[in-house]
């Protein structure tokens, strides 16, 4: 049996809408911003796409577990830059509502993936 393709799976589509999101903002923002946090800000949403693409595609438990931690850590980060630019009002709160929404969704995603690779590991 094969593994489902990368882009099938519900996480990486739902980091995929993010990162969509995150791309509609940073091209709204101006020189500065982009300069000050929008970078920062694109930089971690693209962040953690890249990590489950290549966690997905390690053959070992441990080195995908690695790389979801990775996604993680920057999900959490680029959930900093929404929040600061969500109170400098750079940002709508439509618009940071439905990312956030997206972010919870990511959260509980990738804790899934981690565990069910621990799972995968000790039950074998």
């Amino acid at each position: 049996m094969s593994p489902l393709p990368l882009n099938q799976l519900k996480i990486y589509q739902l980091n995929r809408e993010y990162s969509r999101g995150g791309w509609q903002i940073y091209e709204r923002l101006t020189w500065e911003i982009i300069k000050t946090m929008g970078d920062q800000m694109i930089r971690s949403i693209d962040s953690v796409g890249a990590n489950i693409a290549e966690g997905y595609g390690r053959y070992h438990y441990l080195d995908k577990i690695k790389f979801y931690y990775n996604a993680r850590g920057s999900l959490f980060e680029s959930k900093y830059w929404l929040d600061l630019m969500y109170e400098r009002k750079i940002i709508e709160s439509g618009c940071y509502l439905a990312l956030m929404n997206l972010y919870q969704n990511i959260v509980k995603g990738l804790n899934g993936l981690i565990s069910s690779n621990y799972r995968t590991k000790f039950s074998s």
